[in-house]
């Protein structure tokens, strides 16, 4: 019964949320009297600014960001890279900017990552495409279901993941799109990384411990997003939709359904000045599987969210179970005027169901961040974030805001 009373709770807000739509064509990027790391480098070396592109052709905005930091998962040092793409494919009035971003990573040893996003806007918005592709060499911690093990009681789980999903919505009025989507998720050669523990008596979980798991299945998806920029998203809000079954004749080992419903909310606090970033963010999701035989590692897990962003400040993977409800916060704010350094402050909680029962147990964390200007054209920052739980801290780089 309570997973139908927290999808009330959801679509309660979404009411809310229409009744303050930032109009688009308000809602552009400005870069008059901007500066960016891209303004500084032409000035140290003495570059001239190129000219505008002829009418017609399309202006893409690179980001790149080559950093050495933790892995994800909590698996010691990586070297990672982000690359980041936007492109308008359409009129700016009438049409969101497209984004693509490539993250590999390598912890200089048996770990790297492969992972592709896209989010696809067609001219004047009428169809967003939207796709995740990822090659994955792991071992990651985990900690079994729920809370039934302590932060010191972690094992690893060695791993090969391959994932490929790809959406395609159409625009249904202007800020609501549905669609229907191809979800598929291979896990292979799953087993601890200690021989002497079973994953499957260590999680108490029989599906997906060992050997391999094989998820393939639908989407059904609707969205509501009246931002202009998901890189980094100006006033506005955002909910996504995503219904998802796996029967067994797509390939998938056992019949299984889940249901993620994603809310965002910018409120800006000084509407006034629309040159300085001074905001206020609020995202919620709530994800649960339907149904009892999913494979354990596909299983609602915190930073294991789409874009894997949420649950900064402890490890990812850190609390799985049938059902998981996140809620974040952040502050962010201009420091100087030219709009090149910023920061944000942040803090989030999240309850999962497996050892108990959803809401039973809290687990938070917080932390505060830098922003750094990288391209003012697409308004990509480099984020640099310390974040803090109970037991756990951690930095992170990368491009783009958390959400």
């Amino acid at each position: 019964m309570y997973k139908y009373i927290v999808i009330a709770l959801f679509l309660i807000p979404s009411t809310l949320f229409a009744q303050s739509v930032i109009p688009q064509k308000d809602a552009k990027i400005d870069t008059i009297g901007k500066t960016d790391l891209i303004d500084i480098a032409k000035g140290i070396f003495h570059v001239k600014p190129g000219a505008p592109p002829p009418d017609g052709k399309k202006r893409i905005y690179f980001s790149v960001l080559p950093v050495s930091g933790a892995a994800p998962g909590g698996t010691g040092r990586a070297l990672v890279t982000s690359t980041t793409a936007g492109v308008y494919l359409g009129p700016k009035n009438t049409t969101n900017l497209s984004s693509v971003s490539f993250a590999p990573y390598w912890n200089f040893h048996s770990r790297f990552g492969l992972p592709l996003r896209s989010s696809i806007w067609l001219p004047d918005n009428t169809w967003n495409i939207q796709g995740d592709i990822r090659f994955l060499v792991y071992p990651q911690y985990t900690w079994g279901l729920g809370s039934s093990h302590s932060s010191d009681e972690k094992t690893l789980v060695d791993y090969r993941y391959i994932r490929f999903y790809q959406s395609a919505l159409k625009r249904i009025t202007p800020y609501f799109f549905a669609g229907v989507g191809y979800n598929l998720d291979y896990h292979t050669n799953i087993k601890s990384d200690d021989p002497n523990i079973d994953l499957k008596q260590y999680t108490g979980y029989q599906y997906g411990t060992a050997g391999n798991s094989f998820s393939s299945g639908i989407s059904l998806n609707a969205l509501y997003d009246t931002r202009n920029n998901s890189i980094n998203p100006l006033p506005g809000a955002y909910a996504n939709f995503v219904y998802r079954i796996n029967p067994g004749f797509l390939g998938s080992n056992d019949s299984w359904h889940s249901v993620y419903i994603d809310m965002r909310k910018y409120i800006p606090l000084n509407p006034a000045n629309k040159s300085q970033q001074n905001t206020l963010a609020i995202w919620t999701y709530y994800w649960t599987v339907l149904g009892s035989r999913a494979p354990y590692l596909d299983l609602p897990s915190v930073g294991w969210d789409p874009y894997n962003r949420s649950g900064r400040g402890m490890d990812q993977n850190r609390y799985r179970g049938g059902s998981l409800f996140y809620l974040e916060g952040e502050y962010r704010r201009d420091i100087t005027e030219n709009g090149l350094l910023g920061f944000v402050v942040f803090a989030n909680a999240n309850t999962v169901s497996g050892s108990g029962t959803l809401f039973t147990s809290w687990h938070p964390a917080a932390g505060t961040g830098l922003r750094v200007k990288f391209n003012k054209g697409s308004n990509t920052n480099v984020g640099i974030d310390y974040g803090f739980s109970k037991g756990y801290n951690s930095i992170t780089v990368g491009l783009g805001e958390a959400f």
